[in-house]
């Protein structure tokens, strides 16, 4: 195995997860080839589809709330030439519907920086004032110590219907642990860019065959090498007075020497960073999400959900925060799930189908139909005030070593936008180090 580079020097990422394949992508388009290498036998890490036999349908791993505005997401796609796999929203609406009382609105952003709508009774969320929104500004100057809950008043309705939703289903953690810092950037593109910023998007085929697929194709025709089943056992190093640098790569199929002039990008879970690198400060804390999966008897006939677009339902008062509908297989999320992942797939589907049925008018006392449930039980670190100290920045204290991954201080939640920004800056680092070189 070699990594060549039409650029002085070798790229060697290991892990071919988003944040992998985001740094090949951008250095392959700087005229470099690098080389990936995954321990598993396919790429996408969480990001991913499978075909699930019990319901004869493709799905995804798990369900990812995508925007519009999000700019490395949408440069990653362009760059890989698949964006027309992303379908985007008309215009930006956020259906919730309260399981409790059968409550339904939409929050309706409006075209412009300006954000008029929360002067709207018909746009905003009900029960709630305009000033009501204004109290978000407080996240853009939270110190890192506090939560969510610490910005708002947790007794308004706007808390329950909105400010907590939104905070589990970005941060995977409820309102009174979540870190407000994090939140800001998404408060900023829903209320600070305008409506054409924060319409919701959807993958037509399924996060594979929009992420994973067309990277890999894209990739190698720009002569990188992607190399599965090769799981990194360690790393030797070599130091000096004049520099400080990994010399050696040792896999599950032999070593690779790191010469002068090459790169390497860690790319992993923050676990398997660490017991690579026992020094490096990462994250030790995670939390789980749940994904339920059912195939309906049918599509409902409603909206364009016939059509086999996605469509997109909060829920307030129930276990579960977002219901995705795609065709005639209903996919919920339930974030902050450590303890739900815990009981059997069976009692977890048994809790989850009659919010499903109501949310979709099908009557109580409706069958439960064929379902998988999926149990990410580390599907992000824990995006809490005191684990937000130990994101590792992409510089490490080898000269040659750089960082990527949703878990490294992008600024970002961890998200697939947060982890193609890793991505990109750990590229953008390498870069940076060539140009000072030259």
């Amino acid at each position: 195995m070699t990594s060549h580079s039409t650029k002085e020097g070798g790229i060697h990422i290991i892990g071919a997860g988003l944040a992998g394949l985001a740094a090949a992508v951008r250095l392959a388009q700087a005229g470099y080839r690098p080389a990936l290498y995954e321990s598993a036998n396919y790429a996408g890490g969480r990001c991913r589809s499978l075909f699930e036999t019990t319901l004869e349908r493709l799905i995804d791993n798990g369900n990812h709330l995508l925007l519009s505005g999000n700019k490395a997401t949408m440069d990653y796609l362009h760059a890989i030439g698949a964006h027309g796999e992303l379908s985007v929203a008309p215009r930006a609406v956020y259906p919730f519907v309260d399981i409790r009382d059968g409550r339904r609105w939409s929050v309706r952003p409006n075209r412009g920086r300006v954000p008029w709508w929360i002067f709207s009774q018909s746009s905003r969320v009900p029960e709630s004032r305009p000033w009501d929104y204004f109290a978000a500004l407080s996240l853009a100057l939270a110190q890192p110590g506090k939560t969510v809950a610490d910005c708002f008043d947790t007794n308004r309705k706007i808390f329950e219907r909105f400010w907590e939703p939104l905070a589990i289903a970005v941060l995977n953690a409820g309102a009174h642990e979540g870190a407000a810092c994090l939140l800001w950037p998404v408060i900023r593109l829903i209320f600070g860019k305008g409506e054409a910023a924060c319409r919701l998007c959807f993958t037509r085929q399924g996060l594979s065959k929009t992420f994973v697929d067309p990277a890999l194709t894209w990739l190698s025709g720009q002569g990188a090498e992607i190399h599965f089943q090769t799981r990194i056992r360690n790393f030797k190093t070599r130091s000096n007075t004049n520099e400080n640098t990994v010399a050696e790569l040792g896999f599950s199929t032999g070593s690779i020497p790191v010469r002068d002039g090459d790169y390497v990008i860690l790319a992993v879970p923050p676990k398997s960073a660490s017991t690579l690198l026992p020094e490096l400060s990462v994250p030790t804390e995670s939390r789980t999400i749940v994904n339920v999966h059912f195939r309906l008897p049918q599509p409902p006939p409603s909206d364009a959900r016939d059509t086999g677009e996605t469509s997109l339902t909060g829920i307030i008062g129930g276990h579960a925060q977002w219901l995705f509908l795609r065709g005639d297989v209903a996919s919920v999320t339930v974030s902050a799930a450590d303890s739900l992942a815990k009981e059997p797939a069976e009692t977890i589907a048994d809790r989850i189908w009659p919010e499903v049925a109501c949310i979709l008018d099908m009557g109580e006392g409706s069958p439960l139909p064929p379902y998988r449930v999926i149990k990410e039980k580390r599907a992000t670190f824990a995006q809490t005030p005191d684990q937000l100290a130990f994101r590792a920045k992409t510089r490490t204290s080898y000269d040659n070593l750089f960082l990527a991954g949703d878990w490294t201080d992008t600024g970002l939640p961890a998200t697939i936008e947060g982890a193609i920004q890793s991505g990109f800056t750990a590229a953008m680092a390498i870069m940076e180090n060539d140009r000072k070189g030259a």
